[in-house]
Protein backbone atom coordinates (compact mmCIF):
# COMPACT_ATOMS: atom_id res chain seq x y z
CA UNK A 1 0.00 0.00 0.00
CA UNK A 2 1.22 3.40 -1.04
CA UNK A 3 1.74 5.65 1.73
CA UNK A 4 -0.76 9.24 1.00
CA UNK A 5 1.00 12.44 0.68
CA UNK A 6 -0.84 15.39 0.97
CA UNK A 7 -3.62 16.19 -0.57
CA UNK A 8 -4.25 12.74 -1.63
CA UNK A 9 -7.00 10.15 -0.54
CA UNK A 10 -6.26 7.18 1.19
CA UNK A 11 -5.53 4.23 -0.35
CA UNK A 12 -9.15 1.71 -1.03
CA UNK A 13 -9.10 -1.33 0.69
CA UNK A 14 -11.77 -2.80 -0.01
CA UNK A 15 -13.19 -4.16 -3.20
CA UNK A 16 -16.37 -1.52 -3.06
CA UNK A 17 -13.66 1.32 -1.60
CA UNK A 18 -11.70 0.75 -5.41
CA UNK A 19 -14.94 0.73 -7.22
CA UNK A 20 -15.38 4.05 -5.35
CA UNK A 21 -12.10 5.55 -5.92
CA UNK A 22 -12.52 5.00 -10.02
CA UNK A 23 -15.68 6.62 -9.57
CA UNK A 24 -14.21 9.30 -7.14
CA UNK A 25 -11.00 9.78 -9.98
CA UNK A 26 -13.28 10.73 -12.31
CA UNK A 27 -15.46 12.95 -11.18
CA UNK A 28 -12.20 14.95 -9.64
CA UNK A 29 -10.97 14.60 -13.41
CA UNK A 30 -13.95 16.12 -14.98
CA UNK A 31 -14.19 18.96 -12.35
CA UNK A 32 -11.48 19.86 -13.34
CA UNK A 33 -12.40 20.01 -16.86
CA UNK A 34 -14.74 23.17 -15.32
CA UNK A 35 -12.36 24.54 -13.38
CA UNK A 36 -12.69 23.08 -9.68
CA UNK A 37 -8.55 21.73 -8.63
CA UNK A 38 -8.25 18.01 -8.71
CA UNK A 39 -8.29 17.78 -5.10
CA UNK A 40 -11.70 19.57 -4.58
CA UNK A 41 -13.06 17.25 -6.66
CA UNK A 42 -11.47 14.10 -5.14
CA UNK A 43 -13.02 15.76 -1.96
CA UNK A 44 -16.17 16.07 -3.31
CA UNK A 45 -16.20 12.71 -4.72
CA UNK A 46 -15.72 11.67 -1.23
CA UNK A 47 -18.28 13.83 0.36
CA UNK A 48 -20.71 11.82 -2.54
CA UNK A 49 -20.15 8.52 -0.73
CA UNK A 50 -20.47 9.38 2.43
CA UNK A 51 -24.06 8.50 3.93
CA UNK A 52 -23.97 11.44 6.23
CA UNK A 53 -22.82 14.88 6.82
CA UNK A 54 -18.77 15.30 7.55
CA UNK A 55 -16.54 17.85 9.82
CA UNK A 56 -13.75 19.04 8.57
CA UNK A 57 -11.41 16.61 10.90
CA UNK A 58 -12.96 14.30 9.12
CA UNK A 59 -12.33 15.32 5.41
CA UNK A 60 -8.77 15.83 6.54
CA UNK A 61 -8.40 12.70 7.66
CA UNK A 62 -9.85 11.22 4.54
CA UNK A 63 -7.79 13.63 2.05
CA UNK A 64 -4.55 14.08 4.40
CA UNK A 65 -4.81 17.51 3.31
CA UNK A 66 -3.65 20.33 6.20
CA UNK A 67 -6.65 21.92 8.04
CA UNK A 68 -6.28 25.08 6.10
CA UNK A 69 -6.29 23.55 2.58
CA UNK A 70 -9.09 21.72 3.89
CA UNK A 71 -10.98 24.68 4.36
CA UNK A 72 -10.39 26.36 1.81
CA UNK A 73 -11.67 23.16 -0.29
CA UNK A 74 -15.06 23.27 1.33
CA UNK A 75 -15.27 27.28 0.81
CA UNK A 76 -14.39 26.58 -2.76
CA UNK A 77 -16.71 23.62 -3.05
CA UNK A 78 -19.48 25.89 -1.54
CA UNK A 79 -18.95 28.63 -3.60
CA UNK A 80 -19.63 26.48 -6.27
CA UNK A 81 -22.71 25.28 -4.55
CA UNK A 82 -21.39 21.59 -4.55
CA UNK A 83 -21.18 20.89 -1.07
CA UNK A 84 -23.60 23.27 1.86
CA UNK A 85 -23.14 23.67 5.31
CA UNK A 86 -25.33 22.57 7.84
CA UNK A 87 -27.32 24.91 10.43
CA UNK A 88 -26.31 21.71 13.16
CA UNK A 89 -23.06 21.08 14.54
CA UNK A 90 -21.42 17.79 15.95
CA UNK A 91 -19.38 18.28 19.31
CA UNK A 92 -19.34 22.07 18.46
CA UNK A 93 -18.17 21.04 14.94
CA UNK A 94 -19.48 22.72 11.63
CA UNK A 95 -21.04 19.54 9.21
CA UNK A 96 -20.93 19.90 5.82
CA UNK A 97 -22.63 17.39 3.13
CA UNK A 98 -22.22 16.93 -0.83
CA UNK A 99 -25.21 17.75 -3.52
CA UNK A 100 -25.64 14.16 -4.14
CA UNK A 101 -28.40 15.20 -6.82
CA UNK A 102 -26.40 15.45 -10.16
CA UNK A 103 -29.08 17.81 -11.78
CA UNK A 104 -29.46 19.83 -9.21
CA UNK A 105 -25.28 20.07 -8.97
CA UNK A 106 -25.19 20.36 -12.55
CA UNK A 107 -27.70 23.39 -12.39
CA UNK A 108 -26.54 25.20 -9.19
CA UNK A 109 -22.49 24.93 -10.31
CA UNK A 110 -23.27 26.57 -13.85
CA UNK A 111 -25.77 29.06 -12.49
CA UNK A 112 -23.59 30.37 -10.25
CA UNK A 113 -20.50 30.44 -12.66
CA UNK A 114 -22.11 31.83 -15.54
CA UNK A 115 -24.16 34.51 -13.48
CA UNK A 116 -20.78 35.28 -12.23
CA UNK A 117 -19.50 35.51 -15.93
CA UNK A 118 -22.50 37.71 -16.93
CA UNK A 119 -22.09 40.26 -13.57
CA UNK A 120 -18.48 40.85 -14.38
CA UNK A 121 -18.70 41.41 -17.90
CA UNK A 122 -21.56 43.64 -18.30
CA UNK A 123 -20.25 45.38 -15.59
CA UNK A 124 -17.68 46.48 -17.85
CA UNK A 125 -19.43 46.70 -20.95
CA UNK A 126 -22.12 49.01 -19.04
CA UNK A 127 -19.59 51.00 -17.83
CA UNK A 128 -17.74 51.61 -21.18
CA UNK A 129 -20.74 51.89 -23.79
CA UNK A 130 -21.85 55.31 -22.42
CA UNK A 131 -17.99 56.78 -22.54
CA UNK A 132 -17.51 54.88 -26.06
CA UNK A 133 -20.30 56.79 -27.42
CA UNK A 134 -19.29 59.92 -26.06
CA UNK A 135 -15.55 59.60 -28.22
CA UNK A 136 -17.60 58.64 -31.04
CA UNK A 137 -19.64 61.97 -30.85
CA UNK A 138 -17.08 64.07 -29.20
CA UNK A 139 -16.26 67.16 -31.76
CA UNK A 140 -12.25 66.59 -31.50
CA UNK A 141 -12.22 62.64 -31.97
CA UNK A 142 -10.05 62.20 -34.93
CA UNK A 143 -11.97 60.01 -37.66
CA UNK A 144 -9.80 57.48 -37.34
CA UNK A 145 -10.44 57.34 -33.28
CA UNK A 146 -13.92 57.31 -34.11
CA UNK A 147 -13.79 54.72 -36.72
CA UNK A 148 -11.93 52.26 -34.06
CA UNK A 149 -14.46 53.31 -31.45
CA UNK A 150 -17.90 52.50 -33.74
CA UNK A 151 -15.80 49.19 -34.30
CA UNK A 152 -15.46 48.14 -30.91
CA UNK A 153 -19.26 49.61 -30.34
CA UNK A 154 -20.14 47.36 -32.96
CA UNK A 155 -18.17 44.48 -30.76
CA UNK A 156 -19.51 45.39 -27.32
CA UNK A 157 -23.49 45.89 -28.53
CA UNK A 158 -22.92 41.85 -29.85
CA UNK A 159 -21.25 41.48 -26.70
CA UNK A 160 -24.41 43.27 -24.74
CA UNK A 161 -27.11 40.39 -27.09
CA UNK A 162 -25.31 37.58 -26.15
CA UNK A 163 -25.20 38.37 -22.62
CA UNK A 164 -28.64 39.04 -22.75
CA UNK A 165 -29.04 35.89 -23.56
CA UNK A 166 -27.10 34.40 -21.43
CA UNK A 167 -28.71 35.78 -18.32
CA UNK A 168 -32.01 34.25 -20.03
CA UNK A 169 -30.19 30.85 -20.37
CA UNK A 170 -29.03 31.28 -16.83
CA UNK A 171 -32.98 31.93 -15.51
CA UNK A 172 -34.19 29.24 -17.33
CA UNK A 173 -31.09 26.83 -16.06
CA UNK A 174 -32.41 27.94 -12.24
CA UNK A 175 -35.78 27.02 -13.05
CA UNK A 176 -34.80 23.43 -13.63
CA UNK A 177 -36.54 23.85 -17.74
CA UNK A 178 -33.48 22.00 -19.63
CA UNK A 179 -34.12 18.81 -17.30
CA UNK A 180 -36.47 17.02 -19.61
CA UNK A 181 -39.23 16.05 -16.98
CA UNK A 182 -36.21 15.09 -14.58
CA UNK A 183 -36.60 15.58 -10.99
CA UNK A 184 -34.17 18.80 -10.16
CA UNK A 185 -35.39 19.09 -6.05
CA UNK A 186 -35.18 15.24 -5.19
CA UNK A 187 -33.71 12.40 -7.28
CA UNK A 188 -31.69 10.60 -4.54
CA UNK A 189 -35.18 9.15 -2.64
CA UNK A 190 -35.28 7.01 -5.55
CA UNK A 191 -32.75 4.68 -5.85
Amino acid sequence: MKKATSGKMKEPLSQREQHRAKVIDAIAQTMDLYGVSYSFGQLYGIMLFEDRPMTLDEMQESMNMSKSNMSYAVRALMDSKMVSKLDEKVDRKDLYEAETNFFKAFQLFFATKLQREIDVMRGAVDEVLPQLQETILALETPEEERMLCLKDLHKLKHAVSYYDWLQQFVDQLGSGQFFNGQQVEDQTNES
